[in-house]
């Protein structure tokens, strides 16, 4: 059956009852990778065959339509994006939709997102058993992160925020790039973490899958997307940059200025927030007063869509869309996908503190947990049952473990380079003094530090 495209919804301005919308639908169409095609520039209604241009003319700085009326009303609604769902609550698709991936790819993918829940789950208990200091949960959010990691382009730069695990290892294994024993040499600060262990854990960063080093400090990763895209665009090249960011960042103020900077420049950036109900334990309700984030693409005039983050298909085809549109068109998009954190914000946080439990109950039910939505759908098509899951669980935890027994045990950097390397290209005098000093330091009261778990001095 022929698929029906989603909807994504154009800037509108509003005042009073008089109201000029920009909403196109994606009708039936037999090639649903087709890109997105509509116009975003303003209309003018002087042109070089007229004699006198139009007075309103003058309106039109700035807006994308110049509606006037003589009634006094001060808006209040904005409006309604929807929320792009293909597959229900019962695993079942919707009329017209059939599944962007074979029935093998399919269960490729399930059970990628099974293995990532199981490691997740496993990476928070051994930061709780002492073995790494920190750690970030991907818990409730694996559809979306599997589906973005599918649908971006190989040769994509990632600016990532601290929850996108799935995104990283799915477009490292493809390559071998970055792996399971990435992720642990980084949070356990060993010689093989690029970073050097001077990052704190979660900050991952890998060249080979465009993937620029994670920094903690909330948004700052989004203008430096902004600017990638632009440079992209600048160079005529067929990628984009992503920003990845939470509902929460975006109430910094670098957010705003990326968006800004990205529509009126046209960046080749993909702006998407994982709306997942907490800033740390501040919810939504307390966060904005709007209509969550995608109002905000809106009202800079980029193009955006809202997205069922809990729905796989949904995720990977609506980002499939935005990133063809980027780069296509060479404009920038925002896509918000609504879902929810099931775990904490971090290993220094309890979020029972916060959230009431009924809440989260809600959001496992089968029909709304991301896995199970999808394990769903397998198991109406004869795919899965539950003694795979078990199988599957059960291998995904002994392969962790392996990979944690191998290592846990592996030095860190040798001390000197760890300390002193890569601050300058070229080292200056002043830090080759302090290296130095820092060397005679070490062998002179070395039974004061146990250096056992470092490669060396230098």
């Amino acid at each position: 059956m022929t698929p029906l495209r989603p909807i994504v919804t154009r800037a509108c301005s509003t005042f009073g009852k008089a109201t000029a919308k920009r909403t196109e639908k994606l009708v039936a169409s037999p090639a649903w990778r087709q890109s997105l095609t509509f116009s975003s520039q303003r209309t003018f209604s002087a042109s070089a065959h007229q004699p006198k241009p139009d007075p309103t003319d003058v309106y039109h700085a700035g807006l994308r339509n110049t509606v006037f009326t003589n009634e006094c009303e001060i808006s209040s609604e904005s409006q309604t994006i929807p929320i792009f769902r293909v597959l229900g609550y019962d695993g079942k698709l919707q009329a017209g939709w059939q599944p962007p991936f074979s029935a093998e790819e399919c269960l490729e993918r399930y059970r990628f997102m099974v293995r990532v829940n199981v490691w997740d789950m496993m990476l928070y208990n051994i930061q709780r058993q002492g073995r790494i200091s920190f750690y970030m949960q991907n818990q409730g959010e694996e559809a979306l992160q599997t589906a973005i990691g599918n649908a971006l382009g190989k040769d994509d730069h990632l600016w990532c925020q601290y929850r996108e695990l799935g995104v990283l290892l799915w477009r490292g294994l493809q390559n071998n790039a970055f792996t399971v024993t990435n992720v642990l040499d980084q949070l356990f600060s060993t010689a093989g973490d690029p970073g050097k262990g001077r990052q704190m854990p979660i900050s991952y960063t890998n060249k080979e899958t465009g993937l620029q080093t994670i920094c903690t400090p909330l948004t700052t990763q989004v203008p430096h997307a902004a600017g990638c895209g632009y440079a992209f665009k600048l160079n005529g090249e067929k990628r984009a940059a992503v920003a990845f960011f939470g509902e929460g960042a975006a109430s910094e103020g670098d957010f705003h200025a990326a968006m800004n900077f990205a529509a009126v420049l046209k960046s080749q950036t993909l702006f998407v927030c994982r709306n997942n109900g907490y800033a740390i334990s501040t919810p939504v309700k307390d966060q904005y007063a709007g209509d969550g984030i995608a109002i905000r693409g809106l009202s800079y005039g980029m193009d955006t869509i809202r997205v069922d983050g809990n729905d796989f298909f949904a995720s990977y085809i609506a980002t499939k869309k935005a990133w063809e549109l980027c780069v296509n068109e060479s404009k920038p998009v925002c896509l918000e996908f609504m879902t929810y954190r099931l775990g904490h914000h971090s290993t220094s946080d309890d979020s029972a503190q916060y959230r009431p439990a009924q809440e989260m109950s809600m959001w496992t039910q089968p029909g709304i947990d991301a896995i199970a939505r999808l394990r769903s759908f397998l198991e109406n098509n004869g795919l899965w049952d539950e003694a795979k899951e078990e199988e599957l669980r059960k291998e995904a935890k002994h392969s962790m473990l392996q990979e944690i027994k191998q290592v846990e045990n592996r030095k860190s950097v040798a001390i000197l380079p760890g300390i002193f390397d890569d601050v300058y290209d070229v080292e200056p005098w002043h830090i080759k003094e302090q290296r130095e000093e820092c060397r005679q330091h070490l062998k002179r009261n070395s039974q004061h530090y146990d250096m056992t778990k470092f490669q060396g001095i230098e």
